[in-house]
């Protein structure tokens, strides 16, 4: 079985995800990647749901985090910041604090367009 076949394929996908989800964490750990990519606009319907499936991997997906941030994608960075970053637990928020502390400290021009700074501020309160 190639679980690439079910990866959601539109922002209406909910029985893909539900079928997601049945699947162990070691089943889709190789496709967190295109799993992220379904958090690039929090508006679409499944995000959440999608947010929801990747909350239990924990620790094991905080690098897929940070490739997001690498992206440069001021939108996507807001979406993951008001969704999934968010709901994650002190312990796992911490080791993104170099992350959040960098685009507060010296954010590119279109973070700053984003007023990603006012998303970030209450998360690192949060951890310290």
């Amino acid at each position: 079985m190639d679980v690439r076949e079910w990866l959601p394929r539109d922002k209406y996908d909910f029985e893909a995800v539900r079928k997601l989800s049945e699947l162990g964490n070691e089943e889709l750990k190789d496709i967190i990647p295109e799993l992220m990519e379904w958090l690039q606009d929090g508006n679409w319907p499944i995000s959440k749901s999608v947010e929801d499936l990747l909350l239990r991997f924990g620790e094991e997906f905080i690098p897929h985090i940070q490739n997001g941030f690498q992206t440069k994608d001021p939108q996507w960075e807001y979406f993951m910041l008001t969704g999934l970053i968010r709901r994650l637990p002190s312990q796992y928020l911490i080791m993104l604090k170099g992350d959040l502390e960098r685009i507060l400290e010296n954010p590119t021009e279109d973070e700053i367009l984003e007023e990603l700074d006012e998303v970030i501020i209450p998360l690192l309160d949060k951890i310290q």
